[in-house]
């Protein structure tokens, strides 16, 4: 079969957003998208540059769009720079977030899921109906965990850090493969390994000596202090990377403009890793630097003696951006529907920012005190909290709908669900102090649990024959459990959005974009990559 047979849209992006696919489907530029990008395979005048703002492509509703329960593609050629001060962004969307109904794709990167940088890079594929809700599933509790305060995808595996605080009890880094949880070591001793993040290929983390007083917990017997942060070499080995000044906890870590940066909990200021065991001090903004997000070209901040959020200017200067209402500690950053979100103590609710507004409130989370790890899930805002331990999901205008109690460990006064990560096509979520990690599916997702290299790269997501797959540079790259095709319509008027979606605006370039309604067959989504035609 020719592999032009079935193509609903083909929007080439070089110099235009029209449709060559002979269907009229003609899209519409919103926000100055630019054709100043060089071509993937050359010629001109150029791809479509997304600023990761803005910028986006919005095609309206045709009935030869409807998808209903069968088989469709979706291919394109993206480019993203592998030094960025932002998320990637959405790349095709179809959904209706208050219906649940359509699907996602694009590239998920996360800093500031409480602690952790959660994902790095990662494509993502989902569809949904929004006729089923989603149930956790328990995958156990690594090691002695009384908390997982880290998770991290890495290398196609997912990571967690752990806090173990009883006598003769160390901070131990996991590796779930999707069945079983294997011990990676304990990188320093102290009591916990609090925060995670993939930089420059390799998994980093950072360990500290957690006061569980903080959570109404016993204090752990072992008073090691921490403050370092360690590379992953494999095995149960961990390469020394050196300390953050003179802290004896590191809170959190993030990845911004090629950079590693670290922040502390007890201790004031943020730095800047150097190489070998140096970190630079960047100075703070007048209080302790816990939670680190990076959002639309800039490294963001929150405050753990008040409610604010600071934006980090360069050579230790920082601005502050606004207060969340009464706020005195927030915990962790989204990005939403293009706009930057803050979970806060001791309201329970979560805030977002607007340009030339205050924080808006997006309402509390049942009767929840704190909002902890926050991530977007195929379409979805997901929030965790204290002191249920519950997660709840934002059904928009201040509603959020309760989806389960995470940790029910009896007679404490608190429970947390610290962080999140996607992996394998789910939503996970870690736990204290029951110390499990737990994962629902909403619809039905894949993932590439890897990170995407920069540059120009042919990305492909199908939905064929009740399971999902994903392709990069012309090879199957993941693949769904099976489902039953007609259990998920996706029947809707929603536009299709090209570089955008509810993650936010793309950031790099989109070339040759093509929406089939049909299943391409592998050796069809070779030839596309190598651009032959059969």
């Amino acid at each position: 079969m020719d592999v032009n047979s079935g193509l609903i849209g083909h929007w080439i992006l070089d110099g235009d957003c029209d449709d060559h696919s002979g269907n009229g489907n003609h899209g519409r530029s919103d926000g100055g998208v630019s054709y100043t990008a060089p071509l993937p395979l050359g010629g001109g005048p150029g791809a479509a540059l997304f600023d990761g703002r803005s910028a986006s492509i919005t095609v309206p509703h045709n009935d030869s769009l409807a998808f209903g329960s069968g088989d469709f593609s979706l291919a394109a050629w993206v480019n993203t720079n592998r030094i960025t001060a932002d998320v990637p962004g959405d790349i095709l969307s179809r959904f209706n977030p208050a219906t649940r109904r359509g699907f996602n794709f694009g590239i998920q990167s996360a800093a500031g899921v409480a602690s952790s940088q959660s994902n790095w890079r990662n494509v993502f594929f989902g569809i949904d109906d929004g006729t089923v809700e989603p149930q956790w599933t328990n995958h156990g509790q690594p090691g002695n965990a009384q908390c997982v305060m880290g998770l991290a995808v890495h290398a196609g595996a997912l990571y967690a850090g752990t806090y173990e605080g009883c006598a003769g009890e160390t901070g131990h880094v996991y590796r779930f493969d999707g069945s079983a949880w294997e011990d990676c070591g304990s990188p320093a001793g102290c009591n916990a390994v609090s925060t995670l993040a993939v930089y420059d290929g390799d998994l980093y983390a950072g360990v500290s000596c957690y006061r569980a007083q903080g959570s109404s917990l016993p204090e752990s017997p072992n008073r090691r202090p921490g403050g370092n942060v360690y590379r992953y070499a494999g095995g149960t080995e961990w390469v020394d990377c050196g300390q953050l000044g003179d802290a004896e906890d590191v809170f959190g870590l993030a990845v911004y403009n090629g950079e590693l940066y670290g922040s502390a909990m007890y201790s004031a200021g943020m730095f800047r890793y150097a190489g070998g065991k140096t970190w630079l001090p960047c100075g703070d903004p007048g209080t302790r630097v816990a939670v680190l997000g990076v959002f639309q070209g800039d490294l963001y901040a929150t405050g753990y003696d008040v409610g604010g959020v600071f934006r980090y200017e360069g050579e230790k200067r920082w601005s502050f951006c606004g207060n969340a209402s009464d706020s005195t500690q927030l915990y962790s950053f989204a990005s939403y529907q293009g706009r930057l979100h803050t979970g806060v103590w001791p309201s329970g609710s979560v805030y977002r920012q607007d340009d030339g507004l205050p924080w808006l409130d997006c309402g509390r989370l049942g009767e929840e005190l704190e909002v902890m790890g926050m991530m977007v899930y195929n379409g979805k805002l997901y929030a965790g909290t204290l002191p249920t331990g519950s997660v709840y999901r934002y059904e928009g205008d201040g509603d959020w709908a309760f989806t389960g109690q995470l940790d029910t460990t009896p007679d404490v006064k608190y429970r947390r669900a610290w962080t999140m990560a996607v992996y394998q096509g789910r939503l996970f979520c870690g736990t204290l102090p029951s110390g499990n990690v737990l994962s629902l599916e909403a619809g039905k997702n894949v993932t590439h649990d890897h990170a995407l290299p920069g540059g120009w790269r042919h990305l492909a997501a199908i939905r064929a024959d009740g399971v999902l797959r994903l392709y990069v540079d012309g090879a199957l790259a993941s693949e769904s459990a099976p489902f039953t095709a007609a259990d998920y319509d996706l029947s809707t008027t929603e536009p299709l959005h090209i570089g955008n979606g509810q993650i936010g605006p793309f950031s790099g370039s989109l070339s040759d974009v093509r929406l089939y309604n049909r299943a391409l067959s592998d050796t069809q989504v070779t030839a596309i990559f190598e651009r032959q035609r059969m």
